[in-house]
């Protein structure tokens, strides 16, 4: 069929539903009937979820690799760009089946061998649903105990109260899955409004902080070697387009089935990368500038980055850094309920969203209130997560290639798919064993593969597990897969 004569089938475009409905569909395919908007439209979720000063602390990570400043902005840029190209790929798959990311694995998984990635996708959503909350919730407080110290502050008059975090936790807690249970209509259009918002706070932010960045330091410090710079890339993608690769489809599935692929790529790559490497070259220039204070925004990016400020600027401060905190947590918390959905559990989208903002909230409580070193995991809890979505996007992409021909259709087929279930298995168990952690608990888990001298050399810097993931899992299935056709009743799709 020529795309002509599929636009003929499919019928123009639908209009945009109502935001103010909740929306109806779950995991089940939109019809080409409920289908509206452009690739164009997919810029503003993907740069409103990068739009959060977390993408500033980034930048101090990656130079805390031992890369120089100019090393880090590059390997910043590459490894944003490659991760979210992966999103970008697995978005087009969403415009041609109509159903969501997680949906569309069964295809190749099976019904319930897509259990194992579901879980996965599960658990990587609700985990950044609850570091993004809980960062709200530190950032706004601390500007609260600035701006009404005897309301909001302890005998200090700069430590924020219990109750001034349980404040701000519980208002964007809310806020989130309200969205979330309103769905991908109301999503569209707050980020959209977001991404516009926050750009101009942001901005005016950073000419505020310009006294404290230093543009000549670029050229300062030690270079690191080429096995840190490739760990530099890793990392990068592990912070940014590991984290949303298996979202992709989900926000694009509304697009008429005719939709460019390039653009549905183009944009979701443009929109994801941009707002986020902006701010990381800001963190880079701060971190030169000022190590001090790039050093405690590492910590606490939001309550650090705000001493600087005028009092009279720590509101609209305030509203950009909740709101950027706010829009990525919207799309992990609508996506982390099409991954229950995936999992088999009998619960209506929106009820899921609900039950998820119930996780988000104990998760948060712990963070928040419990946990006495929950950053010392942080890039711990990125590898381990970066190394199952990375062997999961391999298998579907070269499924999608498989099925160029004849429809990627997200109707799955049978309920195991062995080559599918063991290429992701054998690539996670591989990737793990190739990456090492600074969290001596999670140190013990990782890692089995490199020797003692190799994790603390070149090796061990590069932690190259992600990429090894990538390419095992994609690999295997793409040997395995057809073995698996031509035996199975029926014989070769």
């Amino acid at each position: 069929m020529t795309q002509q004569q599929a636009r003929e089938r499919a019928g123009p475009p639908a209009a945009a539903p109502s935001t103010a409905a909740v929306e109806r569909h779950g995991i089940d395919p939109v019809p080409d009937s409920e289908r509206h908007g452009s690739p164009r439209s997919l810029f503003w979720p993907w740069a409103a979820s990068g739009l959060s000063l977390l993408s500033v602390a980034y930048g101090v990570y990656l130079m805390g690799l031992g890369l120089d400043p100019w090393q880090t902005i590059v390997t910043g840029a590459l490894g944003y760009v490659l991760s979210f190209l992966l999103v970008g790929l697995v978005s087009v798959a969403g415009a041609r089946t109509g159903a969501p990311t997680m949906a569309i694995g069964r295809a190749c998984f099976g019904t319930q061998g897509n259990k194992l990635p579901a879980l996965f996708s599960y658990v990587s959503n609700v985990g950044w649903e609850t570091v993004l909350v809980a960062l709200s919730s530190l950032g706004g407080s601390a500007i609260l105990a600035r701006l009404a110290p005897a309301a909001f502050a302890r005998a200090d008059g700069r430590t924020p109260t219990t109750t001034a975090q349980a404040l701000c936790f519980a208002a964007t807690a809310v806020t989130v899955v309200v969205v979330g249970v309103f769905g991908h209509a109301l999503i569209m259009r707050v980020q959209r409004f977001l991404t516009a918002a926050i750009t101009v706070l942001t901005v005016v932010y950073m000419a505020l902080m310009a006294d404290r960045i230093d543009p000549s330091a670029l050229g300062k410090g030690p270079s690191a070697g080429l096995g840190t710079c490739v760990g530099g890339v890793v990392f990068a993608m592990t912070l940014l387009g590991l984290g949303w690769v298996n979202c992709g489809a989900d926000y694009s599935r509304y697009l008429p089935r005719t939709s460019s692929g390039r653009a549905i790529t183009g944009w979701t790559t443009l929109g994801g990368v941009l707002p986020p490497l902006a701010l990381l070259v800001f963190g880079v220039l701060l971190n030169a500038g000022d190590p001090e204070l790039a050093a405690a925004a590492a910590a606490d990016p939001v309550g650090a980055l705000a001493g600087a400020l005028p009092t009279w600027f720590l509101v609209p401060y305030l509203l950009t850094a909740v709101g950027g905190f706010v829009s990525g947590a919207i799309m992990d918390i609508y996506s982390s309920g099409m991954a229950m959905l995936a999992l088999g559990i009998p619960v209506r989208r929106h009820l899921a969203v609900v039950v998820d903002g119930v996780l988000m909230a104990f998760g948060g409580w712990y963070v928040l209130f419990v946990s006495p070193s929950f950053f010392a995991t942080f890039q711990a809890f990125l590898s381990v997560i970066g190394v199952a979505m990375a062997a999961w996007t391999a298998v579907f992409l070269v499924e999608r290639w498989r099925r160029r021909h004849t429809g990627f259709a997200p109707t799955p087929v049978r309920a195991l798919g062995g080559p599918a279930v063991f290429s992701l298995t054998v690539a996670t168990v591989v990737g793990l064993g190739l990456i090492t952690s600074g969290d001596p608990h999670i140190a013990k888990a990782v890692g089995f593969l490199l020797t003692d001298s190799a994790a603390r050399g070149t090796l061990g810097a590069m932690n190259p597990g992600v990429v090894v993931a990538l390419a095992v899992a994609g690999a295997l299935y793409a040997c395995t897969a057809p073995l698996a056709d031509r035996f199975a009743p029926g014989g070769a799709r």
